[in-house]
């Protein structure tokens, strides 16, 4: 099969290259709404490590998003179905070592060729049915919303049983998908939410208090706390979280910083905190998060609300366009109708 990919060669530059791929054994899917992350972003405006750009580029963009199934060669899925794609590809199964910190998977728009093609040609194991009637635009970050799943998983598996009050440091999209998911996981528990714009935490509605991070006095201590401020946000985050968490606590962080981050240790060892990180996500952790759809299908209107812009894409030009677009926007996320 021959197979249009748009490939960024340069920063701010997509050029359009023809593949051949075989379909034996795989399923076709034609993408129909991706969205943007941050990780591409670094890509596109060109500020990652010259090293790391010349050794990436050319590659498709894109991690995050659906489509439907065009052919199956396996008789998994039927034409037509709507299905979430997953990034990341395991070559290898370890008894001990989840797919995804396997350091030999590939994993989409991360030195392969992401969702940004004319179709995927994937297999079967590769793809998630969704239910037909999901908002696609919503849809479109399950890659995200499965980070989440997956953080939360191995927290439920590492945390000690206290669970009364949990905070998370974020008012970003992260935080905002941590919160929402920790308040449907444990709805007995009081989720706490720092962050930095006022305006922000006055959408998390389901939170049972938000704080901003610089008036925090008399906040009473958490059990346990999720980090997802990221970036230059981290270290001050995790200052705070190591100051406002009791004793044993456990503490999850999701924030990727391009910089070292100094960390107490003297307060890790003298609280006896257990510091974890998580990053991507496994089938499992996607087919859990379809599933929560499906359970609780007033998670995907509260997601809605991250839906910051849908830009169409017909041509090379509109793909620029949503990523200028991107660049702009206050919070939320960025979503592309894929036409290409």
């Amino acid at each position: 099969m021959l197979n249009t990919v748009y490939r960024l060669v340069a920063p701010r530059t997509f050029e359009p290259v023809v593949v051949s791929q075989d379909t034996t054994g795989k399923v076709v899917v034609r993408p129909t709404h991706l969205s943007i992350c941050n990780a591409d972003q670094r890509y596109y405006q060109g500020t990652r490590s010259k090293e790391v750009l010349d050794r990436k580029l050319p590659m498709a963009l894109i991690h995050e998003g659906i489509g439907r199934v065009v052919s199956d060669d396996t008789g998994t899925f039927q034409p037509g179905d709507a299905v979430v794609m997953l990034p990341n590809a395991p070559v290898e199964e370890d008894a001990f070592i989840a797919e995804n910190y396997l350091r030999s998977s590939r994993f989409c728009g991360s030195g392969f060729d992401g969702f940004m093609q004319e179709a995927m040609v994937l297999p079967p194991e590769r793809v998630v049915g969704l239910p037909q009637d999901v908002n696609r635009e919503v849809a479109a970050f399950t890659e995200l919303v499965s980070v989440a799943t997956h953080a939360i998983s191995r927290f439920d598996a590492i945390a000690h049983g206290r669970r009364e009050r949990i905070g998370v440091w974020g008012d970003g999209n992260m935080g905002f998908i941590v919160s929402l998911l920790l308040h449907l996981r444990y709805p007995e528990a009081s989720i706490v939410v720092f962050g930095r714009n006022e305006s922000k935490l006055h959408d998390f509605t389901f939170a049972d208090e938000t704080h901003l991070v610089g008036d925090v006095e008399g906040v009473a201590l958490v059990d346990h706390a999720f980090e997802c401020a990221g970036g230059e946000g981290s270290v001050a985050a995790i200052e705070q979280i190591i100051d406002l968490i009791n004793p044993e606590g456990t503490v999850s962080l999701l924030g990727v910083s391009e910089n070292n981050v100094p960390i107490n240790t003297r307060m890790v060892l003298e609280k006896g905190l257990r510091l974890f990180g998580s990053s991507r996500s496994g089938r499992e952790d996607f087919e859990a998060t379809v599933q929560l759809y499906r359970d609780h299908p007033e998670v995907l209107d509260y997601l809605a609300s991250l839906v910051c812009s849908v830009n169409e894409a017909t041509q090379i030009a509109d793909i620029a366009a949503a990523f200028e677009s991107d660049i702009r926007k206050p919070m939320g996320k960025t979503v592309i109708r894929w036409n290409m």
